[in-house]
């Protein structure tokens, strides 16, 4: 019977330079490894890559330990430590919050783009809409509710993870990310203020601070440590069973980067991820993807930064290394580390 799965691997053999019949890609480390380099080289900047095979451990990186600026990436972890304190029954899922102007934040997200007046939203929306959306607006109340840096930093330390750096909400992280420097915190920081903020800075002082920001350590993560975070969130290492499960349901309903983790994949794949855009220079996806049959599931980090190629060539970039990892640990389930 003919497997439609063969046919998405064609032209992505051929992109390999594989032989007309290797239709299943890679077949030890070694292929692996030059595989996805080869598909790294052509984006430009630096990409980093991690997996791992979450039922056995089995594990590959490209730049392992090189840190990488999140993006919204690192709402994960913050997600993690709001959760965490709903475990603790310190924070309710149903306590509401009145999101105001002065709530509003520009860049990803549906609340500021449909605001008209203050509204009740409760925590629990708030979360799906910083998962699913991307929403900053929501991302900075969870913020101010999960006891900011320290309190996630401290979570992440009390999970044995390193390698994740967690410092600002999306109102200081966005500014310094454009190149337009530390905004007030009595400004409301929507869409056409932050765009009018930029107008104010020379282009050439943006660009030296965009490219400053890039090499600041703080709100980076590495391949491997976002692999550990996937894998202990997967295995509920990180919350309890009830809260663990509701991450991972949010995570799967995740509408950014269509494109990306997901994008070659066989249809019907289940991802549960979260994307970080910084425009131009960071791309990421991170997330557990689930093999078919009873081939387990992987924990991906695929992360770029510093391409000069258009948000799509990055996005089918992260797609086909997606794919190549995938077909990988499909065909070759016994394969060594």
């Amino acid at each position: 019977m003919f497997d439609p799965r063969l046919a998405l691997l064609v032209p992505l053999s051929l992109l390999l330079g594989c032989a007309p019949g290797a239709l299943r890609g890679p077949k030890d480390a070694e292929q692996l490894q030059a595989a996805i380099e080869r598909l790294a080289e052509p984006v430009g900047g630096t990409v980093g890559v991690g997996v791992r095979h979450i039922e056995t451990g089995r594990e590959f990186y490209l730049n392992r330990s090189v840190r990488f600026p999140m993006g919204s990436v690192f709402k994960l972890p913050l997600a993690v430590q709001f959760l965490t304190l709903v475990d603790q029954n310190a924070v309710s899922l149903e306590k509401t919050v009145v999101l105001q102007a002065g709530d509003l934040r520009a860049g990803s997200g549906k609340l500021a783009k449909s605001y008209g007046e203050p509204q009740s939203l409760s925590l629990s929306r708030l979360l799906e809409a910083m998962l699913i959306d991307s929403d900053n607006s929501a991302t900075d109340i969870l913020w101010k509710e999960a006891g900011g840096s320290k309190a996630v930093m401290a979570r992440l330390a009390t999970l044995g993870i390193r390698g994740i750096s967690v410092d600002r909400p999306t109102a200081l992280l966005l500014p310094a990310a454009a190149g337009i420097g530390p905004v007030p915190s009595d400004i409301e920081l929507t869409s056409a203020k932050f765009n009018e903020l930029s107008r104010r800075v020379p282009r050439a002082k943006r660009e030296a601070a965009a490219t400053a920001f890039l090499k600041d350590e703080r709100d980076t993560a590495t391949p491997a440590a976002l692999v550990d975070l996937l894998s202990k969130i997967w295995r509920g290492e990180a919350l309890s069973a009830d809260r663990s499960a509701l991450l991972i349901d949010i995570m799967v309903r995740c509408d950014t980067g269509k494109g990306r983790l997901k994008g070659r994949l066989p249809a019907g794949t289940k991802v549960a991820h979260k994307t970080g855009t910084l425009r131009p220079n960071v791309t990421n996806d991170a997330g557990v993807i689930r093999l078919p049959g009873r081939a387990g599931h992987l924990a991906v980090a695929v992360l770029i930064k510093e391409s000069k190629k258009d948000l799509s060539t990055q996005e089918r970039t992260i797609a086909e290394i997606a794919r190549v990892l995938y077909d990988y640990f499909v065909f070759n389930p016994e394969s060594a580390n």
